[in-house]
């Protein structure tokens, strides 16, 4: 019971963080473009919102896999596959969770006045200063309830991990797996332990969620 449970919190771990690195610099991007065809790529990056888990594991799947192009070029660099490997779980989690870090990204730093940025800017300091020294801090909030709602959004998937990583008990066996084997096998005791544990840690980090929303908000006013 604890081994899943300590893999999805590791799995959601990396994800989160990764998401971070990866998702500031385009929600930076997003958040003051002028680019016309913004909208594709909001659409695009919404995607897994609406698209089935189960369709987006299995096209990862083939990509990870043996026959893909990333999977052939990871088996030759390391000797195996992307695919049912904590690794590949990670690539699948990043993809899935991408929206529900970028968005609240986005809106957290487009909501910073921008006349302290234009200021920034008018005294010769760098785009990158002027992100770290006066957008990251006011965007914080922001960016810690992004950061925690892909934390969450990873720690209950189901249908990408099971359909890239399979059930391997060990290495990519997560809790949400776990809960539907117990439930399988009827051992309704230790998936009612497990699902009241996980709904635990959701609703924790719902709660932060909305406080830092509400903080936010107040801010603004």
């Amino acid at each position: 019971m604890i081994q899943p449970l300590l893999l999805s919190l590791k799995l959601a771990f990396v994800t989160s963080s990764l998401l971070l690195v990866l998702g500031l610099p385009f929600a930076w991007w997003l958040a003051f473009t002028q680019f016309r065809l913004r909208f594709l790529v909001e659409s695009l990056l919404a995607l897994p919102i609406v698209l089935p888990p189960t369709v987006l594991g299995f096209y990862l799947l083939l990509e990870l896999g043996s026959r893909g192009w990333l999977g052939e070029f990871c088996e030759r660099l390391t000797g195996h596959t992307l695919a049912f490997s904590f690794e590949g779980l990670v690539v699948g989690s990043v993809i899935y969770s991408l929206p529900f870090a970028v968005q609240p990204f986005t809106a957290a730093l487009a909501s910073v006045d921008r006349r302290l940025l234009e200021s920034s800017a008018s005294l010769g300091a760098s785009s990158w200063r002027t992100f770290w020294r006066i957008a990251f801090p006011l965007a914080l909030p922001g960016i810690v309830a992004g950061y925690a709602l892909s934390f969450a959004h990873t720690l209950g998937e189901f249908g990408v991990v099971l359909m890239l990583g399979g059930n391997i008990p060990g290495r990519t066996q997560t809790a949400s797996i776990a809960i539907y084997d117990n439930v399988q096998m009827l051992d309704y005791t230790t998936a009612a332990r497990q699902s009241l544990t996980l709904l635990g840690i959701s609703f924790s980090l719902l709660v932060l969620i909305n406080a830092l929303n509400r903080r936010r908000n107040w801010r603004l006013r």
